[in-house]
């Protein structure tokens, strides 16, 4: 009951620290947008020439936030936000949090009938107000004042800290558009990031075919013959170390920043896992590319999905981790029509982005050979994982029953590990069956009968044929 009383304090009390942070925050935001207003309502009166009590928008001077709580403060002055980063930032937030404050942007030019182009923006299906784009935060830095514009050019277009970290996205909206019309918004997955202080997580979808790996186990629990659990350690050094060998040692002038490996063997051998692993024991985050949603129809779509993941990724230092990478890194198709043209760049785009990309990539293959020899000479490392052996075997069945349902201590757990060559993969689907049938039979313990039964169930659905 004490406990229970204490789960229920710590509850309350983070609830209360919660809100006060969310109160301290949008104290904060509501200062920031009242001054983003005055800002915008004076450049307009500066650029037409109306009565205004300023000479330059410099004058209106940023709320005050030292000493401030929450996350929006805190990301001004982790990064030092001066006057213009901080009119940028919340520019680039008011469509998530009060589009009506630049509607004052949508007055029409009564010359011309349309909205004025020197205040940029798009008007964008489903949204009511005005998103803006790199224009207008170049309008509400310098007006028209094309020396100010030259000066904030480099800012605007790649030096702001939020596009650094890809929190703003800088990419045109169509074709050949001019730089500046790219949308300046805080990226959807960001918003929370921004607002709340919630660490970035990026969402699977059809725009981000990318998911991450989790695993509950241990690299201890990873039961691979000791070859490969040296390679695997190499890959673990070079995340640990190899920063010191590129830029201590200076060695980065002769070598290529990253590192590449492939892992080939037959399904269910450890390949994901061990991928996984490599990620928890480093405290890196790993990966998986779906490589079935990165073929796109649409022309250009895989390239800007692709380069999403590996900008993120870049950003964020995770691991990649290609299944099945056979399926697209064999040899290149025949050119015979525009998608086996198309196809071919796509793999090229690919190819050359993981060899650019800067951190760990992991190409899994069920076959060696299936990988296009030109670009084997490229991986750091090549991994074997081998079906496991007799050995192997009884170390994984060891470590895979659940200790409040066990197998029966008569069962000859060595015996079974000899006679049936499964990969662990199989054994977890074996696991699954026979455990589930004694809970369901209200039994204690899982007969060496039912386990066998369970393997040979299996083993027929993969098509293997028993005596």
């Amino acid at each position: 009951m004490e406990k229970q009383l204490e789960i229920i304090k710590d509850h309350h009390i983070k609830l209360s620290a919660d809100k006060n942070t969310s109160t301290a925050n949008a104290s904060v935001l509501q200062a920031e947008l009242a001054w983003l207003s005055a800002v915008l309502q004076t450049r307009l009166e500066l650029h037409f020439q109306q009565e205004t009590p300023y000479q330059s928008i410099q004058e209106l001077t940023p709320p005050n936030i030292v000493d401030k709580e929450g996350s929006y403060a805190n990301f001004i002055q982790e990064h030092k936000l001066n006057f213009a980063g901080r009119l940028l930032l919340i520019l680039a937030l008011v469509p998530h949090v009060k589009p009506e404050v630049l509607d004052i942007l949508l007055t029409k030019n009564k010359d011309y009938d349309r909205r004025y182009s020197e205040f940029g923006g798009l008007l964008l299906e489903g949204h009511l107000g005005l998103i803006p784009t790199a224009e207008t935060a170049m309008f509400l830095l310098a007006g028209d004042n094309l020396q100010k514009r030259l000066q904030y050019h480099a800012l605007v277009t790649q030096d702001f800290v939020p596009i650094r970290q890809g929190i703003i996205s800088i990419s045109q909206t169509k074709g050949n558009s001019p730089l500046l019309s790219s949308i300046w918004m805080i990226a959807n997955e960001y918003v929370a990031y921004i607002l709340t202080g919630t660490p970035y997580q990026a969402v699977y979808s059809p725009d981000f075919p990318a998911q991450q790996l989790h695993t509950k186990q241990s690299w201890q629990d990873l039961i691979v013959s000791r070859s490969t659990g040296r390679s695997l350690q190499e890959i673990r050094d070079w995340v640990t170390h190899g920063q010191t060998v590129l830029d201590a040692l200076e060695l980065g002038k002769r070598l290529k920043p990253g590192y590449k490996s492939l892992f080939y063997g037959l399904p269910g051998t450890g390949k994901s896992m061990a991928a996984a692993l490599l990620g928890k024991s480093t405290g890196k985050q790993v990966y998986k590319i779906d490589l079935s949603m990165t073929v796109s129809k649409y022309i250009g779509e895989t390239e800007k999905n692709l380069a999403k993941v590996f900008d993120q990724a870049q950003q964020h230092d995770w691991i990649l981790f290609f299944d099945e990478a056979d399926s697209l890194f064999g040899q290149r198709t025949q050119v015979s029509s525009a998608n086996d043209r198309y196809g071919n760049q796509e793999i090229g785009y690919l190819l050359q982005r993981i060899e650019d990309f800067p951190g760990v990539v992991i190409l899994a293959s069920n076959l060696k050979d299936n990988i296009d020899e030109a670009f084997t000479r490229r991986f750091q490392s090549m991994i074997e994982f081998k079906m496991p052996g007799a050995e192997e075997r009884y170390q994984l069945w060891k470590q895979s029953f659940a200790k409040k349902l066990p197998l029966d201590e008569n069962a000859d757990l060595w015996s079974i590990a000899e006679s049936y060559e499964i990969s662990g993969g199989l054994m977890m689907n074996v696991i699954r069956k026979c455990t589930l049938q004694a809970v369901t039979n209200k039994e204690k313990m899982i007969t060496q009968q039912s386990l066998e039964t369970a393997i040979r169930c299996e083993l027929q659905k993969e098509g293997v044929l028993l005596n």
